[in-house]
């Protein structure tokens, strides 16, 4: 993969990538030309059809993400991040590939606020998740006021809000937002492993599952969301594909499929 500044990209194997937030010195908190050059890498990854799965984690041992960089932000004054997002992926609503955390360490603000974007989130034991910006004078608009009452229930969710309170993995485990929680070190690795569990199925079902779950959340209610499931644009390009085909036939054989992602 090509040099970046601010992230790390590298494929594992054909089809799963990863994305390592590079800014230890700041412990991976992210300034705009950060989240710009992040932009850029998920827009090579949304639309490059060998990329089925994405990982995000940060380098080192003690941060994934320590948020939006203040002291770039004190000395700069406003800051505006594009129009996908906190590291580029908050706000990227088109995106139905599915994406994981894997969450090395702490995950503050913006950085809770990305990993509540992604589908899945693995944890390292020492993780730390936090919704901090009342105590700088701020508000998560980067998706985590939205995401986190999805995810939890709502209570808890504006317990964590309101107080901007650090929660540990075990307890976001507990809640229902981190997936699993794993020895210190030990996170992208796990991670990894649940992708070879996704690359079982098809990735354009996958697709599919992921945009009918996102649009039926959405949805005005469960009767509107059934009636226009086969008209989103994930669902029919799988009823389209190749590996609609593939599957039953895979099935009849006796064997694995062969996925082609088309």
């Amino acid at each position: 993969m090509s040099d970046h500044h601010y992230c790390q990209v590298a494929n594992h194997g054909r089809h799963i990538r990863i994305i390592t937030l590079n800014r230890p010195e700041v412990m991976n908190a992210l300034h705009p030309p950060a989240s710009q050059e992040l932009e850029t890498v998920f827009d090579d990854f949304e639309h490059d059809m060998d990329a089925w799965i994405a990982i995000i984690t940060g380098a080192g041992d003690r941060a994934f993400c320590a948020g939006n960089d203040l002291k770039y932000q004190a000395q700069a004054g406003t800051v505006t991040h594009p129009v996908t997002g906190f590291g580029g992926i908050t706000g990227r609503a088109s995106l139905n590939k599915p994406v994981l955390a894997a969450v090395n360490g702490i995950a503050m603000g913006g950085g809770f606020e990305i990993a509540l974007a992604c589908d899945l989130i693995i944890a390292a034991e020492t993780a730390v998740f936090a919704l901090p910006e009342p105590h700088v004078g701020l508000a998560a608009t980067a998706g985590g006021l939205l995401r986190l009452p999805r995810q939890v229930p709502l209570k808890q969710a504006m317990g964590i809000i309101l107080t901007g309170r650090r929660v540990s993995a075990a307890e976001g485990a507990q809640l229902g937002f981190v997936n699993e929680v794993v020895p210190q070190g030990q996170a992208l690795a796990r991670a990894l492993e649940w992708c070879e569990l996704l690359l079982k199925g098809s990735p354009m079902a996958l697709r599919a599952a992921k945009e009918l779950v996102n649009k039926g959340l959405d949805a005005e209610s469960f009767a509107s969301a059934y009636a226009q499931q086969k008209k989103y644009p994930a669902v029919r390009a799988l009823y389209e594909s190749e590996d609609r085909i593939e599957g039953p036939r895979a099935f009849a054989e006796k064997r694995k499929p062969v996925w082609k992602g088309c």
